[in-house]
């Protein structure tokens, strides 16, 4: 194979040069699966980032990536996830963690110091998290064109430093001092409303910025010179690697990334495609990748093209970047840049790819909210294979069998549909509005409309109906719906109609989770959408206008607004001096450690020499013989020193996990029965916690149920045994108690 111009310090076995904190670090030979959180908490003094939920979700990892583009002289700074950001990807990037903006030594930020004296930390686990994703904002907000702000307050507004922690989820000390603590920055707080504080006393002493923790922005420096210069002397020096056994591939284009294909190692099963990792975090990886192939730095993958008939964006560009082209638009491109914004959290939103979370959605069951939004706005993607380039309809692109590895999604088109005539919305029910919450069902919908001068109502002309997340592979639209509704006018009878078809229409697969429920939410999306098309139906008095807003200005659509932030309320609090200090709002100890991420927790604490790292095989079923534990032949089963079970307790020990005198012993391992799913009955060792994890996952456990009952899976089955055995007296109704 030929030579390939690569990113020397981005395959293993060569180094990766990167600032945390100010300080240059060199990673030579690391593992290409190597996570920056990884490296952070094992090879440096750094233990702010802890590892949560190790899937983006909860943001306890946040940290802050700087990157410099020596030919404009920019650095551009970005808030991510480190448990899911590789490595190898930040060659030449800088790092800031919570300890990097203040410490005890240095003296602490305005964030920490806030968060502290708005008591917003309990436990502080995750609050350096926070603290990242706080000061990612004010970092961020910092570089608008935006007017200056009163001196002691940044450029955020109130919504932005709210929707800044919105993918920061553990809040076990209370959401409204974080949000004080977030909304204390804002240009437009109202210092009054904020809660309980160490700054001035609630309802005596008047608010006043001047008491709070002076912030001025510019006062942390995210990118060090020295990096500058290095990043400089490399532009003229550009190495060319062969790429032979390394672990990490980093093609700059379509020619190269193809040369890897054509490669005789290249084999997708043990090859892993990379831009943000982003994946890894939805569909966990079942296996350690020998190889991966960073694509972020291909030029094709991150074009921006925008023209009168539409906007065309590369497969490459993180889905925070689709957002703000999109808000600088037309008002359909507006309410995709809204909806978007509600998909997964900050961080990953700046990370994660358009392309990424499209490609996933067309290979995988996926439950992608911007895919939904794409078809309904008619996108079209451009994909090329070893052999030729094709242009698709979205819609044309799901339907396709899997795309393998080899098929690269170049772009993606989204026309511009103007204003006129045209009514486009979309909508989603989750767990939650904001923060890393997948859709229970998601739709969005674009008609084009015309006026009927004699009767004063909208005609369909053209309709799209989008609908995801619903229990199927991938977004689909509703044919029969849209065919009915064409031509017509919206009426009562018209809807009920409408709504009895899309019943038929929207069947979730079998295993669905509350089947009755989506489809009733795709229904009552579908009839909030043409109530708001029928002129007669709810307010007859107002005309709606082709834009979709009532003749009095007011939006007709999604008038609730459920998911605005922030959200306002006042604290009036009475205090006594009977039991003082009891009872007073005093900082916590400690606080201010805890945001700076210096509190030590037990894993903080640095593993001894040789450690081995173990982890929980579980039961998949319950009630069951367990008669083997074996691996699949995989990189990961290869890591496994040994596995302990039952069979290893010494004579004279017992199988006791734990034991409560109301409850009983409760055994350790599921031996020789395992009694329930989930029951443990092994324990992986391995060198190191990700192998553990990982060689766990792909136990494979043979079972027999041979001479034993079958299971006790509901409550009511539950109820008929202890009836069978005469204990009657004790037993309440199964759902009423």
């Amino acid at each position: 194979m030929g030579s390939l111009g690569k990113d020397a310090a981005a395959a293993a076995g060569e180094r990766v040069v990167l600032a945390v904190n100010g300080a240059r670090h060199e990673a030579a030979g690391v593992d290409p699966s190597m996570t920056l959180l990884e490296f952070l908490r094992t090879r440096t003094p750094v233990r702010g980032p802890k590892l949560g939920c190790g899937e983006g979700g909860c943001g306890a990892c946040v940290v802050l990536i700087s990157k410099y583009d020596p030919a404009t002289d920019v650095v551009t700074e970005f808030s991510a996830s480190s448990c899911l950001t590789l490595l190898g990807s930040l060659n030449h990037c800088s790092v800031t963690t919570s300890e990097g903006i203040g410490n005890t030594r240095g003296g602490y930020h305005p964030v920490q110091q806030r968060l502290a004296g708005f008591h917003a930390s309990q436990c502080g686990y995750c609050t350096p998290g926070m603290c990242m994703s706080i000061f990612s904002a004010l970092v961020k907000a910092d570089k608008t064109g935006d007017p200056a702000p009163t001196p002691g307050f940044s450029k955020l507004t109130c919504s932005e430093a709210e929707h800044a922690v919105s993918g920061n989820l553990c809040r076990c000390t209370g959401y409204r001092p974080i949000v004080d603590t977030c909304k204390s920055f804002a240009a437009d707080v109202d210092l009054e409303d904020l809660g309980l504080n160490s700054f001035w006393k609630k309802g005596t002493d008047p608010a006043d910025v001047g008491k709070l923790p002076e912030y001025s922005s510019g006062a942390v420096c995210t990118f060090p010179e020295f990096l500058k210069s290095e990043i400089k002397g490399q532009m003229k020096d550009a190495p060319v690697v062969n790429a032979g056994e390394d672990g990490w591939y980093h093609p700059k284009s379509i020619e190269e990334l193809h040369t890897l294909f054509d490669s005789k190692w290249f084999d997708e099963n043990s090859v892993k495609i990379v831009a943000s990792n982003t994946g890894a975090g939805v569909y966990k990886d079942q296996d350690l990748y020998k190889k991966y192939i960073y694509i972020k730095g291909i030029p094709e993958l991150s074009v921006i093209d925008r023209s009168n008939k539409g906007v065309e964006i590369g497969a490459a560009v993180s889905i925070s970047k689709a957002i703000e082209i999109f808000s600088d638009g037309t008002p359909v491109f507006k309410k995709i840049a809204n909806h978007l914004s509600k998909v997964a959290s900050p961080f990953i939103r700046n990370m994660g790819t358009i392309g990424g979370n499209v490609i996933m959605a067309q290979r995988l069951p996926f439950a992608s909210d911007i895919v939904t939004v794409l078809l309904a706005a008619g996108s079209t993607v451009t994909i090329q294979t070893a052999s030729k380039m094709l242009s698709l309809t979205l819609e044309e692109f799901l339907e396709q069998p899997p795309c393998d590895a080899k098929t690269i999604l170049l772009s993606i088109f989204v026309p511009d549909w103007g204003s006129d005539n045209v009514i486009f919305e979309t909508s989603r029910a989750a767990p939650r509005p904001f923060g890393n919450a997948v859709s229970y069902v998601n739709s969005a919908f674009l008609a084009r409309t015309s006026g009927d001068a004699a009767s004063g109502e909208l005609i369909i002309e053209d309709i799209c109906l989008a609908f995801g997340a619903y229990g199927v592979d991938h977004a689909t639209r509703a044919r029969k719906v849209e065919e009915f509704l064409k031509g017509k006018s919206v009426s009562a009878a018209v809807i009920l109609e409408a709504v009895q078809l899309l019943k038929d229409v929207i069947s979730p697969s079998e295993g669905t989770t509350h089947p009755e429920y989506r489809v009733s939410l795709a229904v009552s999306f579908l009839f909030s959408f043409l109530s708001s098309l029928g002129n007669n139906l709810n307010e007859p008095a107002n005309a709606i206008a082709p834009n979709g807003s009532c003749a009095n200005g007011s939006e007709k659509h999604g008038t609730l607004g459920s998911d605005d932030l922030p959200v306002r309320s006042r604290q009036e609090l009475v205090f006594s001096d009977e039991y003082q200090p009891v009872g007073k709002p005093i900082t916590k100890a400690g606080a201010e450690l805890q945001a700076s991420g210096e509190a030590v927790y037990v894993d903080d604490i640095p593993a001894p020499k040789y450690c081995l790292y173990g982890a929980f095989i579980y039961s998949t079923q319950p009630h069951a013989h367990v008669k083997s534990v074996n691996f699949r032949s995989s990189l990961a089963s290869e890591k496994v020193i040994t596995v302990i079970s039952a069979k290893d307790i010494p004579v004279g020990g017992k199988n006791i996990g734990s034991g409560f005198r109301m409850l009983g012993e409760e055994a350790l391992f599921g031996d020789p029965v395992s009694e329930f799913a989930g029951q443990n009955i092994g324990i992986v060792i391995a060198e190191t916690q990700k192998y553990a994890y990982m060689a766990a996952k792909q136990a494979v456990i043979e079972y027999s149920t041979e001479k034993l009952e079958p299971p006790i899976l509901t409550i009511e089955d539950a109820i008929q045994l202890l009836l069978l055995h005469g204990d009657s007296d004790r037993i309440g109704h199964p759902r009423r108690g």
